[in-house]
């Protein structure tokens, strides 16, 4: 079969303390030190962002500390298509296997990835994948706090049920880290290097309007079904240049971006955080700025190095937030890092994020109609306005 496999769907992988878990019996079933989601069935849905024939997933325990056993793993379509749901369409199971078998054991600081599973998708569907852990896992978990979608955890063995019974909603996605289409030649994935502005805090709660969710739609109409997949490498907190939430965007290039099945084109959106951090005096943001703009040339080099086409995205206003000082030395170096990714000349191409949802009579604020309450993320009229601001023409084939 001619093709090749591509992200579609990605969830960029953090570390989940036990404590942050559901209570008992998922953390730990109330003993110290006990095993985590032992006896338990966990349920998530994903949004595919190209479609294919085939279909196969990645389990990840990058950040676990002990083997991750994973008893059984299927994948059905949601009832109704709709993502956040713990319900599937009756008789559409399908289990997934590892080399053959349906139980796998990652180990600490790995991911497996199932055997193909035929299951003809299209670009905006939604799957459901089910997972049951016999054993649990003796340590944190690997997962993804910003999921802006509801899974479910239930008790005992339910991989198969239509409904989970007794299931518990948490808004977090647990050990996935990629589903993978097998699509067509002309088909490569789009990669978006971010912080919480690309992981969608401010969007509906399984509605899937993230500016990536929107831009695969976009790109999808205006190129005749042919849009690129998206690889969402966005996480809550991140910066640039130094560990927060997770480790920093140099410190994950390889893993996050470089690794992305199918991956051709990347987006660089990120930089907010560490100005926000950074001391609001005229020399550290100056020093700040600077070193964001070798953090770039350095991500620059490595993708190119890669292959990859990179595109920088300017960032957006924050006046109005916690990050904002009364002295203006923040806007300053914004101003600064802004005017670097406009005219520096490194990156293949620009995108004007700034400009697409800044205020034109107060440019240090977000327009009002697309601020998400608190002057730094977005709502989804404002990611709405970054996934049109994206020129469809940097992806035609």
């Amino acid at each position: 079969m001619s093709g090749h496999w591509v992200d579609t769907w990605t969830a960029t992988p953090q570390r989940i303390e036990p404590g942050d878990l559901p209570p008992p019996p998922y953390a730990g079933g109330g003993s110290p030190g006990g095993p985590v989601l032992a006896d338990a069935t966990l349920r998530q849905t994903i949004r595919i962002s190209a479609g294919g024939p085939r279909l196969r997933l990645r389990l990840s325990n990058a950040f676990g500390t002990a083997p991750l056993p994973v008893t059984g793993l299927a994948v059905a379509r949601p009832a109704g298509g709709r993502a956040g749901v713990s319900a599937i369409e009756p008789g559409t199971s399908r289990p997934l296997t590892f080399s053959g078998h349906s139980r796998v054991v990652v180990p600490p600081g790995a991911q497996a990835v199932s055997d193909p599973l035929d299951m003809p998708l299209a670009a905006g569907s939604v799957v459901t994948v089910t997972a049951y852990l016999a054993d649990g896992q003796h340590t944190a978990v690997t997962g993804h706090p910003g999921s802006r979608t509801t899974s479910h955890l239930a008790p005992g063995d339910q991989c198969e049920a239509t409904d989970l019974a007794g299931a518990t909603p948490v808004d977090h996605w647990y050990l996935l880290g990629a589903a993978e289409v097998h699509a067509d030649p002309g088909t490569y994935a789009l990669v978006l290097l971010g912080d919480s502005l690309t992981d969608g805090r401010g969007s509906t709660t399984n509605g899937n309007d993230r500016w990536p969710d929107r831009l695969a739609d976009r790109l999808g109409g205006l190129l005749d079904g042919a849009g690129p997949a998206i690889a969402n490498q966005a996480t809550g907190g991140n910066r640039v240049l130094a560990d927060g939430l997770g480790p920093s965007a140099l410190a994950r290039l390889d893993r996050d971006v470089l690794a992305r099945s199918g991956a051709r084109w990347l987006i660089v959106f990120e930089g907010v955080n560490d100005l926000g951090v950074a001391e609001p005096s005229p020399a550290a943001q100056k020093r700040t700025a600077g070193e964001l703009v070798a953090g770039y040339e350095q991500i620059v080099t490595r993708a190119h190095a890669a292959g990859l086409t990179v595109y920088g995205a300017t960032l957006t206003p924050f006046g109005g937030h916690d990050y904002d000082d009364p002295g203006g030395c923040r806007e300053a170096a914004r101003q600064e890092v802004n005017d670097w990714i406009r005219t520096g000349g490194r990156f293949d191409a620009v995108i004007d994020f700034d400009r697409a949802v800044r205020d034109p009579a107060e440019p240090r604020r977000l327009r009002a109609a697309f601020d998400g309450g608190d002057g730094l993320h977005l709502n989804a009229a404002g990611y709405q306005a970054l996934a049109e601001a994206v020129p469809a023409g940097l992806f035609a084939r």
